[in-house]
């Protein structure tokens, strides 16, 4: 028997603190590496871009992927890149946690616009404003004390 799925997740994640440290000297060398291990997972990279405190990823999810699994293997792995290869001048982690979001198929092209649009969005909008709302568009219930460390 086959296994048949249609499974769509944007994940999004930030640099610890909410620190500034993506900068775009380098930022496409870290989303090339990090569409490198989503590949290698076997899944399927459709959009990845953010700004200079977080990252989202939006993706075509296969049942044999487990997404903590596979962020824990992101954030691992390209935190190392980013410290091996010295784009920071202090120590690079990400945030602990992450947002898991799914789609549906209608709502491909539009998560993928979303996503690629990340720094014309973020000139209006702050990032707690961006991810309290697609919390609440998700219903999933806002608990501050599971948020991100946000500062303002």
């Amino acid at each position: 028997m086959s296994t048949y799925s249609q499974l769509y997740i944007q994940l999004v994640f930030v640099v610890k603190y909410r620190q500034a440290l993506i900068q775009p000297n380098w930022e496409e060398r870290l989303y090339q590496y990090i569409t490198g291990i989503i590949q290698n997972k076997e899944q399927k990279m459709l959009a990845i871009n953010g700004v200079k405190d977080h990252i989202h990823i939006f993706f075509n999810m296969k049942p044999n992927c487990s997404i903590s699994d596979l962020v824990r293997e992101i954030k691992k792995s390209s935190t190392t890149f980013i410290n091996d290869n010295k784009f920071t001048s202090q120590k690079f982690h990400w945030q602990e946690g992450y947002g898991a979001f799914s789609y549906g198929y209608s709502h491909i092209d539009n998560i993928v616009k979303y996503v690629m649009n990340q720094k014309e969005h973020h000139s209006k909008k702050t990032f707690k404003e961006e991810f309290t709302e697609m919390l609440k568009e998700m219903d999933i219930p806002l608990n501050e004390k599971y948020l991100f460390d946000f500062l303002e």
